[in-house]
């Protein structure tokens, strides 16, 4: 690594690893108070501006507010809202009296709330108005933004309103201290909790400056909710950080606001997830030509081939894939920063990231699997300084992460790496394919079937067989105006042969309307293999019935 860089990784890791490390000054306060922290776009597409200074002052009301309700270091603080200023209003009056933050996705149905504030035994939650439905009676203490009950006890802005900035001197709870306590997507299983020290900040703060290549004079968005893992850190903790100033874009996505916002905000550096892109592409509202775009990345699920297909000549940028987790972080991408920089290469995730070191290990032991065979995706440990995790909050799940006498977490992917480092994701571990010892990686194959002029989104998954062990079966939605058929079906499946490999075609393919995904947008490949495993069971009491 250049010295450079790995004096910066330092640096930034020092920062926030101190004993006496603060998360309200390192996030807002050592900021100059006039300059600008968060870029507002609201539905009709008004843009307002907020300061390091009124963050600084609303937080503190906030703060007393807590405080005033008993809540203070160690105590967890949710959020059910939307994208706004009181939302950074009160992450930072939640860190000031030293209590750690649980975000919550407003598209959680209220049972997935009610058991997320019971499993991180919350003590408050702040909802938006449009929320407060999902949140019991006397389940825990409750402030509503936007309450339609003003001047109540739940009424966020009349309680604002209420206090002065309190006077006391933000907690400092160390670079070790807790700061969020998140929980995992649960595409696989429910919910675990990861609670993450001060320190993780530094982690992101790389992946800002190395990743995304954000520079203090970038015009940086990242269009992702902050609901989860990154786009809380990516559109919120990093830049309030680093002291860059972020956008949020209110409302749900569409085409025509994102060309509108990055056009009229004159966006430099934008992130997004790979459905995001995707997006745009089936869009017919025109790309705007006033655009200031330098750098475009991606996260969230891998990138498959087709959006640079359409990026490269439409935007003249390719879009670099980032990969991550929400128990490490970003570890792995093409990154953007000059220093750094490589050619992007189709359905590849890239190289570690600076502050970490990642391996491939065999499947049948702990040892280190040779250049471009499969292996279990790992980080090493020893040589990663951002890494923080050690462990889930209730110890469920740890079993099996950490291998090799703790030197290696596994990831749960299944990929390669090649000889320049450069890492190929095949799978997640459980959802990897073998048939008649091949092993197939439902990405690779989800890749082919993208490119094909007729599909708009797919999925690919493993389906017993009496003579393979397994076969490929894929879910396709189809392009507005496509009709599914015998035909479609074949051409298909030939075009995966033509294009990938003669045995890694499906040998069924279901035309369906959406494919299931969790809150944030990945794909539920589990939830597929239940519905087909029940079809499966039920042909099979039918048949011998």
């Amino acid at each position: 690594m250049d010295a450079s860089i790995a004096m910066r990784t330092k640096e930034i890791l020092d920062l926030f690893s101190a004993p006496d490390a603060n998360a309200s000054w390192l996030l807002c306060d050592r900021h100059p108070p006039d300059e600008t922290a968060l870029i507002l776009v609201s539905p009709d597409s008004s843009v307002t501006t907020v300061t390091y200074g009124e963050l600084a002052d609303s937080s503190r009301r906030f703060a007393a507010v807590l405080t005033a309700r008993g809540i203070g270091r160690g105590d967890r603080v949710a959020t059910l809202m939307g994208k706004s200023a009181d939302l950074l209003t009160v992450l930072l009056g939640i860190w000031r009296v030293g209590a750690v933050y649980v975000p919550l996705f407003t598209a959680f149905a209220e049972g997935a709330v009610t058991s997320r504030l019971a499993s991180a035994s919350v003590k408050l939650v702040v909802v938006d108005e449009n929320q407060r439905s999902k949140v019991p009676d006397g389940q825990c203490q409750l402030l509503v933004a936007g309450a339609t009950d003003k001047g109540s006890e739940h009424d966020l802005s009349h309680q604002l309103s209420a206090v002065q900035p309190g006077a006391t001197p933000a907690a400092a709870v160390g670079g070790d201290g807790a700061f969020v306590h998140m929980l995992t997507s649960g595409t696989t299983g429910t919910p675990k909790g990861v609670v993450q020290p001060v320190r993780y900040i530094a982690g992101w703060c790389g992946y800002l400056e190395f990743g995304l290549g954000v520079r203090p004079d970038s015009t940086f968005w990242c269009g992702a909710d902050p609901g989860w893992a990154y786009g809380f850190y990516t559109a919120i903790v990093a830049p309030l950080a680093m002291g860059v100033a972020t956008i949020l874009v209110q409302g749900g996505f569409t085409a025509a606001a994102t060309w509108n916002a990055l056009s009229t905000l004159k966006v430099t550096h934008y992130a997004a997830a790979p459905t995001v892109f995707r997006g745009l592409m089936a869009s017919d509202v025109p790309v705007p030509e006033n655009l200031a775009l330098q750098r475009l990345s991606s996260a969230g699920e891998p990138l498959t081939p087709d959006v640079n297909e359409w990026a490269e000549p439409t935007l003249g940028l390719a879009v670099h894939d980032h990969y991550g987790q929400t128990e490490v972080g970003m570890v792995i991408g093409f990154p953007h920063h000059p220093a750094l920089e490589i050619p992007v290469q189709p359905g590849a995730m890239g190289v570690a990231l600076p502050g970490w070191e990642v391996t491939v290990l065999r499947h049948d032991d702990d040892v280190q699997a040779g250049g471009g065979e499969l292996g279990r995706l790992a980080v090493v440990i020893a040589s990663s300084p951002f890494m923080t995790f050690s462990g889930y909050a209730d110890g469920r799940g740890d079993v099996g992460r950490f291998v090799g006498g703790g030197a290696y977490y596994l990831t749960g992917d299944v990929a390669s790496m090649d000889s320049e480092g450069v890492v190929w994701f095949s799978a997640r571990d459980d959802d990897v394919i073998i048939m008649a010892g091949y092993r197939i990686g439902p990405f690779d194959v989800e890749s082919i079937l993208l490119r094909h002029p007729s599909v708009d989104e797919c999925a690919v998954i493993p389906v017993p067989d009496r003579v393979r062990g397994e076969v490929v079966e894929a879910f396709v939605v189809l392009k507005n105006g496509i009709v599914g058929d015998t035909d479609l079906v074949s051409e298909l499946q030939a075009w995966v042969k033509q294009k990938y490999a003669a045995h890694a075609y499906p040998r069924r393919v279901h035309f369906v309307g959406a494919l299931p995904k969790t809150p944030s947008g990945k794909v539920q490949r589990a939830e597929l293999r239940r519905q087909r495993r029940a079809e499966v069971e039920a042909a099979s009491r039918i048949s011998f019935g």
